[in-house]
């Protein structure tokens, strides 16, 4: 935390951000911000960590138990669902607003429809015959558009999600946000953004990649554009990271393979492709990195399951329902076992050999 003498706040979630890691690369300190180790929620992972700080709840009670939800009206998984309204439970500055201060959030998840005063957010138009229009929404409307005039470029999407992801995204959402701190009309009296440089080099070639250490050194310039700009507009800063990236070894685990191979997970095969049916298979598993939510169709085949996932090499922990109360995340969204990775071991999703 840097101080102010104003009495506005910046917070910034950056993520991938552990505390080992600036240790090893930067002794702890980073553009005169000093850091301290803290313990995550669980899972720590964005969506789950992001609403655990905006409404100070665990998932048990907000409901953002992953990056993604089982959503068993429709039969279908979702991940990176925009509503705010997934995030249940009052937020961390409704009296702050209610007497009368402005808040912002740029590129926060579950932000789209969010009770705040300025609000910036990819939100692209993808094409029914394929292709996308690239976008962001803002509040107020126009927003966006004076932003990139600003920065002096438009927001980039495939900076930020895929295989072209780098530090340039970061670098506008931070450049975006000086900008806005800057801003005698719009600047907010709390403004929540986030950066995700480290998160893409980290999961591609691991934090002690040469990779890694350029991902830092982006990361503390960018920092450091942001703490000017908070000191030069009267804004006390706060940065913290939502989960650490390790070091893997050997081959990812594929929980939905395992149970295909017993005959507990379905496909059902087009034009030579196998695409999983939700409808008919026993159990299937919503894989997000290190945690998997399973669930299962039949409550006969409880134990079976269980017994499956626990046999499998590279799973660490299988916590049931009743398990889950003591880790915060005992939520009907949850799935009826979660699956945990062990050390140095990562999950993944397909259900192919």
């Amino acid at each position: 935390m840097r101080q102010s003498s104003g009495n506005r706040y910046l917070v910034i979630q950056v993520a991938g951000l552990g505390y080992d890691l600036l240790r090893e690369h930067c002794g702890g300190e980073v553009a005169g911000l000093w850091f301290r180790p803290m313990q995550t929620v669980f899972p720590a992972v964005t969506c789950p960590v992001q609403a655990s700080f905006r409404t100070a709840a665990l998932p048990e009670e907000h409901g953002m138990i992953a990056n993604g939800l089982w959503d068993a009206d429709f039969g279908k998984v979702r991940f990176w669902e925009q509503f705010a309204g997934l995030v249940n439970g009052a937020r961390i500055w409704d009296d702050f607003r209610a007497a009368g201060k402005k808040v912002a959030m740029l590129f926060w998840q579950q932000s789209m429809g969010e009770a705040v005063d300025v609000l910036l957010t990819p939100a692209p138009i993808h094409k029914h015959h394929g292709g996308m229009i690239q976008d962001c929404y803002s509040q107020p409307a126009g927003l966006y558009e004076e932003v990139c005039r600003r920065v002096g470029r438009k927001f980039n999407l495939t900076h930020y999600w895929g295989p072209l992801a780098s530090w340039k995204s970061s670098q506008w959402i931070a450049e975006a946000t000086a900008s806005l701190l800057a801003d005698a009309e719009l600047a907010p009296d709390l403004c929540f953004t986030y950066l995700p440089v480290l998160d893409y080099d980290l999961q591609r070639y691991g934090p002690i990649h040469p990779k890694a250490v350029r991902a830092v050194r982006h990361l503390v310039s960018q920092l450091e554009l942001l703490r000017k700009s908070a000191a030069a507009n009267g804004y006390a800063m706060l940065v913290y990271g939502d989960y650490a990236i390790d070091q893997v070894a050997g081959e990812p685990v594929l929980p939905n393979l395992e149970l295909r191979r017993a005959d507990l997970f379905q496909v059902r095969n087009v034009a030579g492709m196998d695409y999983p049916d939700f409808f008919t298979s026993t159990a299937f598993a919503m894989v997000d990195h290190a945690v998997a939510h399973v669930y299962v169709r039949d409550a006969m085949r409880l134990h079976e399951v269980r017994e499956l996932l626990e046999s499998v090499n590279g799973i660490e922990r299988v916590l049931d329902r009743e398990q889950q109360k003591s880790q915060g995340l005992a939520h009907p969204r949850s799935g009826d076992f979660v699956v945990v990775a062990a050390a140095h071991r990562w999950l993944a999703y397909p259900w192919w050999s």
